[in-house]
């Protein structure tokens, strides 16, 4: 296994096959909602045509919400975001009835690729809980010392055996799909803000860790430009990979 460096243009494409993925499935439901409204007279199904629409409309918008602050670049090179905003976007794409979000992180202005960090972990930590549960979402410290923790617990719930591999930049194939990007792309981010990522599991529990990295105290932070610039340095060693 070793470390795995991704072509700028790769890396773009891959992240815009993710979020079209998180995208297309409420987008389809709006438009067979709209061909039910087209064909039908019945007053029943063009109820339940105007509810899916709805419903379909609220989750889209819900998922590119989410998006904008999880992939895109959310304010010009060095913005900082609110933690209220990240607990908003975070709450709207857990809208359901499966699964229950305590979120503990002090509302706060910090670095945009920090809460980049954080939310792409809840996005993660979600997807071990298929069948629902609770997430619950803490940090301690402040803005240069920040550490995150999230924790997952639901019936049955799974890490992927890939996830802490590709946290840490690695892949066993060579070769890295839309499937797998998003936890790539948050442990690149996470590195380029100073942070070490771990991961554990239990029966039942999945929780990921973010932590100062054990240098961050000799070398000054620059997260955001890190980041910014990682497209460009990510070109100098292009890898194959798969769309």
């Amino acid at each position: 296994m070793t470390q795995f460096s991704l072509d700028a243009l790769d890396l773009a494409a891959l992240l815009s096959s993710r979020v079209c993925h998180d995208v297309i499935s409420p987008v389809g439901a709006i438009v067979n909602g709209l061909e039910v409204l087209e064909e039908e007279n019945d007053p029943e199904m063009r109820g339940h045509a105007l509810a899916l629409i709805k419903s379909s409309a609220n989750e889209a918008s819900s998922r590119l919400q989410f998006c904008r602050l999880a992939f895109g670049a959310a304010g010009s090179k060095g913005a900082s975001i609110d933690t209220g905003d990240a607990e908003l976007v975070t709450r709207q794409l857990l809208a359901d009835e499966r699964t229950k979000l305590n979120w503990s992180v002090p509302r706060v202005l910090m670095s945009k690729n920090k809460v980049k960090v954080l939310l792409n972990l809840c996005l993660l930590a979600d997807a071990t809980i298929p069948r629902g549960g609770v997430l619950t979402v803490t940090s301690t410290g402040e803005e240069d010392k920040i550490a995150f923790r999230i924790e997952a617990k639901g019936t049955n719930a799974r890490l992927a055996a890939t996830i802490p591999t590709l946290l840490a930049g690695e892949t066993e194939e060579g070769a890295i799909d839309a499937r797998a990007i998003q936890a790539y792309y948050t442990g690149l981010v996470a590195r380029a803000c100073d942070l070490d990522l771990s991961v554990a599991s239990d029966p039942d529990v999945v929780a990921f860790e973010a932590r100062p990295a054990a240098n961050v105290a000799s070398a000054p932070e620059t997260g955001d430009e890190a980041a910014d610039a990682a497209p460009e340095a990510l070109a100098d060693a292009p890898q194959n990979a798969v769309a």
